[in-house]
C-alpha cells in the first residue's frame, strides 16, 4: 500500500517534512484557534502550537460562539499561553480582539506574556456609544508595560477604558509606536510616559480622559517627543458630551521630526508652543466648546502659524470654521502644494478667500462634497457677520467681487471634487446650485488644467445631464481645461464643451 500520507504528486506528506521553525512560521500567518486546530492532524503537528511566535485570539461573531459565551473564548486564551509558558517560547506578537469579555482578565495576561519578551501588543476592545457613561470602571493597566525593554509596538484600545497610573519610572526604550484609544490618565503621567520613550516614531491618541488635577493652575499638557514622525490626536465629535470630558487649556507642540499630524479636538485656551520643523502633512478638525464660542476669542492664529509649511493640508468642516477666526491674521501657506476641504450643509466658506489667498503654490483643490447652501435659519451657520451667504455671493457685490479676485489670482491647476451629487439628510440641495459652483471655478480660475467630478450616481441619464448644463458654459478662463465626470456606469472628459 505503501505510506498514507501522502502529496499532491503521490509522494509523502512534505509539508510534514518540513523543519520545525518552518511549520511555526507557517501557522503564525493563520488566526490561532485555526493553528490550534491542526494538532488533530497527527502527531508530528501537536508540539507545534507551543512554539508559534504570533498569537493572534478574535473572537468570531457566529450564533454558535455567542452561545458559548466568553468564558470558553477566555479559557482559550488561558490554555494556549499557559502551553507556551511551559516550553518558554519566545512570543513576538499577542493580539486580542473580542466584545463582552472580563477586561481585567485580559489585562492579566499582559504580565504573562512580557515575561516571554513579546514585541508587540495589540489588545481590541471595541466599544459603543452606550459605554460612555459616567460610572465606567477604569482598570489600571500593569505597571509592567511600562518598563519593557524590548516592547515595539503597543495598542491599548478598551471600550470600558483603562487607566494609566505609574509610581516609578517609564523605560520603553525600543517603543516606536504607542496607541491609546480611550485611556485615562493625568497630565503628570501623561508627560512621564513619553519622557521614557526614547525611540518613539508613531503616537496615536484617542479619546484620552484627562484626569482632575490637584494643581491651582491650568495643566499644561506638552507634545514633545524628539523622535515623534506621526502624531494622531483626536477625540470623535460627541465626545465633550461625556462626564469625564476635560478640555485642554494649555497645550504645547515641541516635536523637530514630526512628518504628519491629525489633530481632531476642541480648540485649547492658549497654544503656548507649535513648533513643527519638518512638517509635511497635516489633517484639522478643530471646533469650538460652548465657552469659546460665547467668549469669541481669538487663539487658534498661533496654531495654523505652526503649521503653515506644510504641503499637504486637510481641513474638516469644522478646522474651516475655526479658520474664520483668523481671516486677518492668515498665515501665508508658501509651500501648500495640495489643499483638501471637507465640506457640510451649515458650515459656510466665509475662511476659504483669505486662504487661498495666502497658498502662492497651491496646485490641487479637494472638496469632499460640495455642500453649501443658503437658508434664513442657518444664516448663523452659513453667512458672515451679517448673515451673508458666501457662496450666493450675487446678494453682495463686495463679497463677489472678493470671491473672483482669490479664484482669478488662484494658481490651482486641478480641482477633484468628490461625493458630486451626494444626497443631504435634512433637505434636499439642488444638484444645479452645485452646478453653479462647479462653473464659477471655471469661469474664474486661469491656471486650470483639469476639473474632475466624482458623481454619486449609477444612472447614465444623470452624467449626460450634467455634462450638457456644462457644455452650455459660453466662456472659461482656461481653455485648455479638460472637465472629466467619472461615475459608477460612464466616465466622460471634455475640453471646451467638446465630449472627447
Amino acid at each position: 500500500m505503501g505510506s498514507k500520507k501522502k502529496g499532491f504528486d503521490g509522494s509523502g506528506d512534505r509539508i510534514s517534512a518540513l523543519p520545525d521553525a518552518m511549520l511555526c512560521h507557517i501557522l503564525s500567518f493563520l488566526p490561532t484557534k485555526e493553528a490550534a486546530s491542526t494538532t488533530v492532524l497527527a502527531k508530528r503537528w501537536k508540539p507545534l502550537l507551543r512554539f508559534v511566535s504570533i498569537l493572534d485570539f478574535d473572537r468570531p461573531r457566529t450564533v454558535e460562539e455567542w452561545r458559548k459565551g466568553s468564558e470558553s473564548f477566555m479559557l482559550f486564551v488561558d490554555s494556549v499561553l499557559a502551553l507556551q509558558a511551559e516550553a518558554n517560547s519566545t512570543l513576538n506578537r499577542f493580539h486580542v480582539k473580542c466584545q463582552d469579555v472580563d477586561q481585567n482578565r485580559v489585562l492579566e495576561w499582559i504580565p504573562k506574556v512580557l515575561k516571554r519578551g513579546v514585541l508587540d501588543i495589540d489588545l481590541h476592545m471595541p466599544y459603543s456609544s452606550r459605554h460612555f457613561l459616567p460610572n465606567s470602571v477604569f482598570y489600571p493597566l500593569p505597571s509592567e508595560i511600562f518598563t519593557s525593554k524590548k516592547l515595539v509596538r503597543l495598542k491599548i484600545h478598551f471600550q470600558d477604558a483603562v487607566k494609566i497610573d505609574v509610581e516609578g519610572d517609564v523605560s520603553l526604550p525600543k517603543l516606536k509606536t504607542l496607541h491609546l484609544d480611550y485611556v485615562k490618565l493625568d497630565t503628570r503621567m501623561f508627560h512621564k510616559l513619553l519622557s521614557g520613550c526614547h525611540a518613539l516614531e508613531e503616537l496615536l491618541l484617542f479619546n484620552l480622559i484627562w484626569e482632575e488635577s490637584s494643581e491651582p493652575e491650568p495643566c499644561l499638557v506638552t507634545v514633545s517627543v524628539p523622535t515623534l514622525k506621526i502624531l494622531k490626536f483626536s477625540r470623535f465629535e460627541n465626545f465633550s458630551k461625556v462626564k469625564d470630558f476635560k478640555p485642554i487649556l494649555l497645550l504645547s507642540f515641541d516635536i523637530p521630526k514630526l512628518v504628519y499630524l491629525e489633530y481632531l479636538d476642541t480648540v485649547a485656551d492658549l497654544y503656548q508652543q507649535v513648533s513643527f520643523d519638518s512638517l509635511v502633512e497635516a489633517k484639522l478638525g478643530l471646533c469650538k466648546n460652548p465657552k469659546q464660542i460665547k467668549d469669541d476669542k481669538n487663539n487658534v492664529t498661533k496654531l495654523f502659524m505652526g503649521i503653515c509649511n506644510v504641503k499637504i493640508l486637510h481641513l474638516t468642516a469644522d478646522g474651516l470654521r475655526v479658520l474664520g477666526c483668523c481671516r486677518e491674521t492668515m498665515p501665508v501657506f508658501e509651500n501648500l502644494i495640495q489643499l483638501t476641504i471637507t465640506t457640510e450643509l451649515h458650515v459656510g466658506w466665509k475662511s476659504l478667500p483669505p486662504l487661498l489667498m495666502n497658498c502662492p503654490n497651491l496646485q490641487t483643490l479637494v472638496f469632499e462634497g460640495l455642500h453649501h447652501r443658503y437658508r434664513k435659519r442657518y444664516e448663523r451657520y452659513c453667512g458672515d457677520e451679517n448673515g451673508r451667504c458666501m457662496l450666493k455671493s450675487m446678494d453682495n457685490m463686495r463679497v463677489k467681487k472678493d470671491i473672483d479676485v482669490c479664484l482669478s489670482s488662484s494658481p490651482v491647476k486641478v480641482i477633484k471634487i468628490l461625493n458630486f451629487g451626494e444626497e443631504d439628510t435634512e433637505f434636499e440641495e439642488d444638484v444645479a446650485d452645485k452646478i453653479k459652483q462647479v462653473k464659477q471655478f471655471l469661469k474664474t480660475m486661469p491656471e486650470l488644467e483639469q476639473v474632475i467630478l466624482y458623481y454619486n450616481t449609477p444612472e447614465v441619464e444623470d452624467v449626460m445631464k450634467l455634462c450638457k448644463q456644462l457644455q452650455k458654459l459660453r466662456r472659461v478662463a482656461s481653455a485648455k481645461c479638460e472637465v472629466q465626470i467619472i461615475s459608477d456606469n460612464l466616465t466622460l472628459s471634455m475640453i471646451k464643451g467638446t465630449i472627447l
